[in-house]
Order: structure tokens, then C-alpha cells, then sequence
């Protein structure tokens, strides 16, 4: 499936992040809320008490992220993830970013919503400073949230797995230093741990990432780490 790297949104015309909650649990929904609304640059501009309903309000409200629950009723976060991603594929237009809430640090669930589209995990007991965090990297697109945990998520249910799939003809398009991005990219690096290590400036290892995503039709970053993952591609 070929899908657009690096989209979102158009910015909000008061520049700030647009932000959608779903979570059937009406009281965790108010804290989030008032977190959110506690910061200047992030709008909250919906919530939903399931997946199903939440697919509805962000086709609505168009967020540049959603924070996803995993385990709701009617709906739930997986298939909701991937019903916001394919709507927005076939509308042709930007999708939201997703960050899926998981109570476990390893989740299966939070796995599959990762292989589904989703942009990275939070968990819902984390600091509201991480959460807030988390929004804006994962709005940028600079870096992986939690990286460390995010590959431990992929090594512990990788492992399960009796051999990676055939690595894409896709893959040999890319330049040398574009497959060394890869490999940096693939371990959580950030643009500017990146751009030290390849003693480069942070606007080309940019560039580089672009290219990379565009030519392996990833959506974002957290995306590579999967394709790495998936491809036996990890170092």
C-alpha cells in the first residue's frame, strides 16, 4: 500500500496542535481535557467514549493527533486506528497522527496498533509532561517517542515471529547514506542525534528521512522502526 510520508493536517489557523481524545472512561477523558487546554500551542477539539464514535468526530474536527485508547467497547483502538487512516487515504487527504494509551509497557495490543498505522504509545499512567511531550514530537515527525521502549515493544513480540519477510525491492533504491539514515532511524535516533553522528546538519538528515519514507512508503518514522523490525533490517 503505498501511503504519503510526513503528512498531517493543514496548521491550525491559530497555529495551534489539534488534539482528539478517545477513551470510554468519562473521568480520565476530564484530566486529559484539562491537561491539554492547559497549554497554549494544543487545541482540544473533540473526544469520544469509543472507537466508533471517534472515527466519526475526528473525520469532523480533522486533529492533527488523536490519543487512542486500546480496550473500548463497540469499537476498539486497533480497528479504530485503522478506520481513521483508510478514511483518510481514501479521502486523499492528510491523516492525524495517533498515540495509542496502553496501561502495559508491553502491550501485544499496542503492537498491532503500531502495525496498523499508529504513530507510537504513551502509557496512561505516564506524567502529564511526558504526555504533553509526546503530542508535540510526535506532531514534528523529528524523533521516535520513547524509542527504548518502543524497540523493546518490537524485540519481545518480534521474537515470536519464525523469520522476517523478504526485504522489498524498494529498499535497494536507497543510497548508502540514505540506508545508514535508515539504520539510525530504525534505533529511535532523532534528527539531531542523527545529523552528530553523521556529522551532517539537521535540515539534510531531513531531507534524507523524507526520501526514505518516500521511497519505502512509510508513513512516519515509528513506521521504519516496524519496516526494520518486520524486514529483519535491525542492527
Amino acid at each position: 500500500m503505498s501511503i504519503a510520508p510526513d503528512t498531517r493536517p493543514a496548521p491550525s489557523p491559530t497555529g495551534t496542535i489539534k488534539i482528539v481524545l478517545v477513551d470510554d472512561q468519562a473521568l480520565f477523558r476530564a484530566g486529559i481535557r484539562m491537561v491539554v487546554s492547559s497549554q497554549k500551542d494544543l487545541e482540544f477539539v473533540g473526544e469520544a467514549g469509543d472507537g466508533e464514535e471517534g472515527v466519526e468526530v475526528v473525520a469532523r474536527t480533522r486533529p492533527d493527533v488523536v490519543l487512542m485508547d486500546i480496550r473500548m467497547p463497540v469499537m476498539d483502538g486497533i480497528a479504530a486506528t485503522q478506520a481513521i487512516l483508510a478514511q483518510a487515504d481514501a479521502e486523499r487527504r492528510p491523516a492525524p497522527r495517533i498515540l495509542v494509551l496502553t496501561t502495559f509497557d508491553l502491550d501485544e495490543a499496542a503492537t498491532r496498533a503500531i502495525r496498523s498505522g499508529a504513530s507510537g504509545f504513551v502509557l496512561k499512567d505516564s506524567d502529564p509532561e511526558f504526555l504533553l511531550a509526546a503530542i508535540r514530537t510526535v506532531h514534528a515527525g523529528t524523533s521516535v517517542i520513547a524509542a527504548s521502549a518502543t524497540r523493546e515493544l518490537f524485540e519481545h513480540f518480534d521474537n515470536r515471529q519464525t523469520a522476517p519477510k523478504p526485504v522489498p525491492v524498494a529498499f535497494e533504491s536507497l543510497t548508502t547514506r540514505e540506508r545508514d539514515i535508515f539504520q539510525s532511524a530504525a534505533r529511535g535516533l532523532s534528527n539531531s542525534e542523527i545529523a552528530r553522528l553523521e556529522y551532517l546538519s539537521e535540515a539534510t538528515v531531513k531531507t534524507h528521512i523524507s526520501r526514505v519514507l518516500a521511497k519505502l512508503s512509510l508513513r512516519d518514522r515509528v513506521q521504519l522502526v516496524v519496516y526494520a523490525y518486520e524486514h529483519g533490517l535491525t542492527t
